[in-house]
């Protein structure tokens, strides 16, 4: 067994790449059982899947080649961004592809761009919203193989989702002051930090970290943190410690070893899972998945669309890979998520293939490729 191999069974194992609904409800008990019993069927499951734009058809089809590879039993349900805005949901993205989530209750999401200062609503909070994905949680370690700064990441962040400054709610006072709204309820605050301690159980986590500001935001902040307190006193086996965000920043440039498992509002989790991203490559390299009540799991990458380089064959698709892979383990496929796993570190680590991202001169086409031969 090569070393990067060994590696990758050890990610796979102990990392959280593995994304697990975490509703307490029943609905979303008979989701799990039912989709394990579908699993071990030939019978194909049903996931919606968006490629998004700029080079989000492209390393779509690079997940469908590498999937098909391994014998995955995927039929995607395949959504586009509309153009023109649907009344329904005041956005690109349609009506239709909101339901088609709902019902196949899991879904791959390429990069959307929203056009900035147009008044359109964006399409990952449309999405966020609508399907009332709660939480982000993102994976970021080190990959075995490729070089960055740190050797030794291994945390998981996880965002509220739904609230906070991205609520939505700005107006103009009077000309030339504007106002946006924070919002901070109980109930989205104890939510995400039920996942947060769950999902630290479930995968052998040790700490969980919020994160905040509530020496300046009182109210808004302070609620979250006492929501996350409060949810931690269920769980004394893992240690809960709380971080102004300003401070988090310096302490995961210094060493990113100091965090396990970090919780916040939603603002500060788009910042620091970026930051985090950083650590370890790039946006390029970081999986990602949306949680939703009752089992609904989006995964998607979470760079940008890249329009410079779109349909030129140069983007590459790990980020969107890893995400299916995320999804391929909410889905309890777990032995065709280890497999495309590590044909995904093992292509890395071997270096003979790398897109220009990673330093390398291969396409996007020959780098797909290359992960279909490792499998």
């Amino acid at each position: 067994m090569t070393m990067a191999a060994f590696f990758s069974r050890r990610l796979i194992g102990n990392r959280s790449s593995q994304i697990l609904g975490t509703s307490n409800s029943s609905s979303g008990a008979l989701i799990s059982v039912a989709r394990a019993f579908f699993s071990s069927s030939t019978t194909p499951i049903k996931a919606t899947l968006f490629p998004g734009d700029g080079i989000g058809p492209e390393i779509a089809e690079s997940v469908k080649q590498v999937f098909t590879a391994a014998d995955v039993s995927i039929d995607w349900d395949e959504h586009y961004v509309a153009t023109e805005i649907d009344p329904r949901t005041n956005s690109f993205l349609t009506w239709e592809s909101l339901q088609s989530v709902l019902k196949n209750r899991v879904g791959l999401k390429g990069p959307m761009a929203t056009p900035i200062g147009k008044g359109h609503r964006s399409l990952n909070l449309t999405l966020r919203k609508e399907l009332n994905l709660y939480a982000n949680v993102r994976p970021c370690y080190s990959l075995p193989g490729y070089k960055t700064r740190y050797d030794d990441v291994d945390l998981v962040t996880i965002r509220e989702n739904t609230e906070g400054e991205y609520s939505g709610l700005e107006h103009q006072v009077v000309k030339g002051v504007v106002e946006s709204l924070k919002i901070i309820t109980r109930t989205a605050s104890m939510r995400v930090a039920e996942y947060a301690f769950l999902y630290a159980k479930t995968h052998g986590r040790k700490k969980v970290s919020a994160i905040h500001k509530a020496n300046i935001m009182q109210k808004t902040d302070g609620l979250f943190l006492q929501c996350c307190k409060e949810v931690s006193e269920k769980y004394p086996e893992i240690y809960y410690e709380e971080v102004v965000i300003d401070n988090c920043c310096m302490m995961l440039v210094k060493n990113p070893a100091l965090f396990d498992v970090l919780v916040m509002p939603n603002l500060y989790g788009d910042i620091i899972s970026d930051l985090c991203a950083g650590l370890v490559g790039g946006l390029g390299l970081t999986p990602s998945c949306n949680i939703g009540e009752d089992g609904i799991a989006l995964a998607e990458a979470v760079h940008g669309s890249a329009p410079d380089i779109a349909g030129k064959n140069l983007a590459n698709p790990t980020a969107l890979l890893l995400s299916g892979v995320m999804m391929l383990r909410h889905l309890k496929l777990n032995k065709q998520a280890e497999q495309i796993h590590s044909a995904i570190i093992n292509t890395i680590a071997e270096g003979k293939y790398r897109t220009a991202d990673l330093g390398g001169t291969s396409t996007t086409t020959e780098f797909t490729k290359a992960i279909c031969d490792h499998l």
